[in-house]
């Protein structure tokens, strides 16, 4: 019988369970009202890299070349002093600025305007390099004379282009 008691189903002793140690429900909702409470205050201090000091508006508009609406131009708002803020016209010459790659517009006050559609796309798995050439005329982007002048809140402003005269806005 000794035999049949070895080879049988080990006891409780050959097997030890590990210590439970129970944790109160009041313990457990506490903590994480603690977690809460922290990413809470952390959150809205903490992810927000918005320069100190520096009032944005937001900004956005259309671009068009002779009654038509121009796609993928570069619109750049440069400030007085500090760093201009970019956009991108759409299929329909739809734009909005983004500042240090962010969508908070650009810095309130007056900008000089350029609008360019020169560009260099590189294909990043072919590497092949296609220009795009430059269809605006010089007074809009490299001696641009174009202005706008940027509040808090909301700016729409819409640059009506032509090939061979010069646009007040």
């Amino acid at each position: 019988m000794a035999m049949s008691q070895e080879l049988g189903s080990a006891g409780p002793a050959a097997h030890p369970q590990p210590a439970v140690r129970r944790v109160s429900r009041w313990w457990q909702a506490g903590c994480g009202y603690l977690v809460l409470l922290t990413i809470t205050a952390v959150l809205p201090s903490g992810c927000s890299d918005k320069p100190d000091g520096i009032a944005f508006g937001k900004v956005n508009g259309t671009v068009t070349l002779d009654g038509q609406p121009l796609p993928d131009a570069t619109v750049q708002f440069q400030p007085a002093a500090g760093r201009p803020s970019y956009g991108r016209t759409d299929a329909d010459g739809r734009y909005s600025l983004g500042y240090r790659g962010r969508s908070w517009g650009a810095v309130v006050g007056p900008h000089t305007v350029k609008i360019t559609t020169e560009d260099r796309i590189e294909n990043e798995q072919t590497g092949e390099v296609r220009v795009m050439k430059e269809l605006l005329p010089a007074h809009y982007h490299a001696r641009s004379e174009l202005t706008a002048d940027v509040t808090t809140g909301e700016n729409v402003v819409d640059f009506a282009l032509t090939s061979n005269s010069k646009t007040s806005r």
